[in-house]
C-alpha cells in the first residue's frame, strides 16, 4: 500500500514529531536500551551483586563515586577518566577523590561485560546510574527507577572538584547553597545526607571536634562526650596504625544498613562530621532530621526519588555532546 501524501502519511509526520519534541523535552527515559541493549541493567545488577557479595562495604562507595560525578560537569562519568586529552590533572587526583574513591573496577567490570554483549551501546554515565542504584538496594533500600540515555564527557578537571562538593566542615547555611545551586531543596538535602547511614570517614575529617576545638572547650558542644571520647580513643594514632589511615563509620548505630539510623544518631549527637551534626543545630533542617528519625519508610522513599534526580543533573544525551565510552577510563 502506497501512503503518499495521505491521511496516513500525515499522521506519520504528526507523531514522529510528537515523539521528538518528547525526547528534547526528556532526554532521558525509562529502559533505554529495551531494543539495543536489553539485558544491560540486568548486566550492571549481576556484577554489583558479586562485587557485595564479596566486600560488603562497596555500596557506599559506589553511591559515594555517582554522587561526586553528578555534582561535577553533571552525570558525564567524568569522575571514571585516567587522563584526558589536555593531560591536565583530573578528578580523581583533586583532594575530596583522590585515593579515597570506591568501586571504580567494578563500573570497569560491568562495562566489559556489556561490550561484550552489545559494543558501543551503553555509556559509563547510564553504567554509573545504574551501579549506585543498585548498590543502595542492596544496602537495603526500596527498588527505584533510573531512567537512561546519558552519554559520557571527554573532559575530567580537579579545578571543579572543590567547589562543587560539600565539605565535611559545611555549616548548613553553606549545605543549603551547595545543594541549591544544583537545584535541590534544604529537605531535599537532609535526606541525601542520609546517604551517611553507611560507609565511612578517615579521622583527619572529623578529629578537629574532639582535638582543640575552641580555646575554651576542646571537644565540639555539639557532640555526644561519651561518643567523643570513643572517637578520640579510637583515633590516636600508634605505631602500627597511623592516623591517616585509621577511619570510624558514619552511623554508628547500623553502619551497614541504607536507613534512618543515620538521623537516629544526629539526635544523639552522634553525627560523626561536623555537617552531619549541624543538621541538628539549625532550626531549618532540626525539623526534617527528628521527622525522618521517626518515618524509615517515608525517608526511603524520599531518598529513592532524590538519587533519581541526582543522576539527571545536566546529562549529555546526544552525539554532539558527549560519546559513549568502549573503555571508562578514556576518551574514544
Amino acid at each position: 500500500m502506497e501512503i503518499g501524501n495521505g491521511p496516513l502519511f500525515v499522521w506519520g509526520l504528526l507523531i514522529s514529531s510528537i515523539l521528538a519534541q518528547s525526547a528534547a523535552a526528556h532526554p532521558l527515559r525509562h529502559r533505554f536500551y529495551y531494543f539495543t541493549c536489553p539485558n544491560a541493567e540486568h548486566i550492571v545488577a549481576d556484577v554489583v551483586r558479586a562485587a557485595v557479595h564479596a566486600d560488603a562495604g562497596l555500596p557506599a562507595g559506589l553511591i559515594r563515586l555517582s554522587f561526586h560525578d553528578c555534582f561535577v560537569r553533571g552525570c558525564d562519568a567524568s569522575i571514571l577518566l585516567d587522563t584526558t586529552p589536555t593531560n591536565e590533572a583530573i578528578e580523581k587526583d583533586s583532594p575530596a577523590n583522590a585515593g579515597t574513591l570506591r568501586g571504580l573496577e567494578v563500573i570497569d567490570k560491568a562495562k566489559a561485560r556489556l561490550e561484550d554483549e552489545c559494543p558501543g551501546r551503553v555509556s559509563c554515565a547510564d553504567i554509573l546510574a545504574f551501579a549506585a542504584r543498585d548498590a543502595a538496594v542492596l544496602a537495603g533500600l526500596p527498588h527505584y527507577r533510573v531512567q537512561s540515555g546519558r552519554r559520557d564527557g571527554r573532559t575530567s578537571l580537579a579545578s571543579e572538584v572543590g567547589d562543587n562538593l560539600p565539605s565535611p566542615y559545611h555549616n548548613v547555611t553553606q549545605l543549603i547553597d551547595m545543594f541549591g545551586k544544583k537545584g535541590f531543596s534544604a529537605n531535599e538535602m537532609v535526606i541525601l545526607s542520609g546517604a551517611h547511614s553507611i560507609g565511612k570517614a578517615g579521622c583527619r575529617n572529623f578529629e578537629h571536634r574532639m582535638l582543640n576545638f575552641s580555646a575554651d572547650n576542646p571537644t565540639d558542644p555539639s557532640l555526644d562526650p561519651t561518643y567523643a571520647y570513643y572517637l578520640k580513643l579510637m583515633c590516636t594514632p600508634s605505631e602500627t596504625l597511623p592516623n591517616s589511615s585509621r577511619s570510624m563509620p558514619l552511623d554508628s548505630i547500623t553502619s551497614m544498613t541504607l536507613d534512618n539510623a543515620y538521623y537516629v544518631g544526629v539526635q544523639m549527637g552522634r553525627g560523626l562530621l561536623q555537617s552531619d551534626q549541624a543538621l541538628m543545630t539549625d532550626s531549618r533542617t532540626r525539623k526534617m532530621v527528628k521527622y525522618f528519625a521517626r518515618n524509615p519508610h517515608s525517608w526511603a522513599n524520599q531518598f529513592g526519588k532524590a538519587m533519581a534526580k541526582i543522576s539527571t543533573l545536566d546529562v549529555l544525551t546526544d552525539s554532539h555532546k558527549g560519546e559513549v565510552r568502549t573503555n571508562c577510563r578514556f576518551i574514544n
